[in-house]
């Protein structure tokens, strides 16, 4: 098939690699405009323009798709179908309206639930015992458009974004493959009123970590917010981030340390933290963390000294 590509970030990428596998003709690859970045803070392309450039394919990067300009090149390229996978942009209806077979989007959830900008994080952070991906073809509202396939994926009690996001990076790459082979028989199939949620940008105010919330919360937290923007605490008034964490035995005061394994006690149970992060630092296990920073038992995160 033509296809037109639209995605900006780490998690399109896979994608966009697949359907060139299997043998479809990328037309134009639309992603969001190089943003500043470094110390620089010189424009820097994003992942999917890097390796699209790589590739030798099209790239195109608009501010806004409303104008009917940027409608009509859209349209020109007289695709059979668009793929867009966390591309950043509203899409008009003129813009949906204009390949033969519509636009798909790769959502990394199981919708209904978790529409919207950060379903991968949400997940973890409500303690969901799964996810998936979702193959859905677009309408105007916020990922309401029909299923055309999913397929649901488990939740480890060690998962974090990061670990979810590859998996369901590859999944749906996979996914859209399968489903474009099929796209003449498959049914797609409404999303049902019941059962919707929505998963809001994160902000970086949820990050900071209150101990005194039950252990599963702050655990879901840690592991929902790992490696960006990251979960964090005070340590002797330092500003450390927290990226891997379980569930443990033990109890205490909120924030208490109650071994020098670095079992945190939460307003109920506790939480083991397995990796961490300084200020200016590459992250670590806990067990060199320690090395480096001496956090004895009794101490209690979150206090300033």
């Amino acid at each position: 098939m033509r296809l037109i590509f639209m995605g900006t970030p780490d998690f399109s990428v896979p994608a966009l690699e697949a359907l060139i596998g299997a043998g479809h003709e990328i037309a134009a690859v639309y992603c969001q405009p190089p943003r500043p970045a470094g110390r620089g803070k010189r424009p820097r392309p994003g992942p999917v323009q890097a390796r699209a450039e790589a590739l030798g394919l099209e790239v195109r990067h608009p501010e806004s798709l409303k104008g009917a300009e940027a409608q009509a090149e859209f349209a020109a390229l007289k695709a059979d179908a668009a793929v867009v996978v966390a591309y950043g942009l509203i899409l008009p209806p003129p813009v949906l309206a204009a390949p033969r077979q519509g636009c798909l989007n790769i959502h990394a959830s199981l919708l209904p639930r978790w529409r919207g900008a950060a379903p991968i994080q949400r997940a973890i952070m409500a303690g969901d015992i799964e996810t998936g991906v979702s193959i859905m073809r677009m309408e105007a509202g916020l990922d309401t458009g029909p299923v055309l396939m999913r397929e649901a994926v488990p939740i480890g009690p060690e998962d974090t974004a990061g670990s979810l996001h590859d998996r369901l990076a590859a999944l749906g790459a996979r996914l859209i493959v399968a489903a474009l082979a099929r796209l003449g028989t498959l049914v797609p199939k409404p999303q049902p009123e019941a059962g919707v949620t929505y998963a809001d940008k994160i902000d970086k105010a949820e990050a900071r970590i209150d101990w005194t919330a039950p252990a599963p919360a702050v655990d879901a937290r840690i592991r929902g917010l790992s490696p960006f923007p990251g979960a964090w605490t005070e340590i002797g008034g330092e500003r450390v981030k927290l990226l891997g964490s379980k569930l443990a035995e033990g109890r205490g005061a909120p924030g208490e340390v109650l071994d020098d394994a670095l079992t945190i006690a939460c307003g109920q149970g506790a939480v083991r933290i397995s990796r961490l992060q300084r200020a200016g630092r590459a992250a670590q296990d806990a067990n060199a963390f320690l090395r480096g920073m001496a956090v004895p038992a009794g101490t209690r995160l979150g206090a300033r000294p």
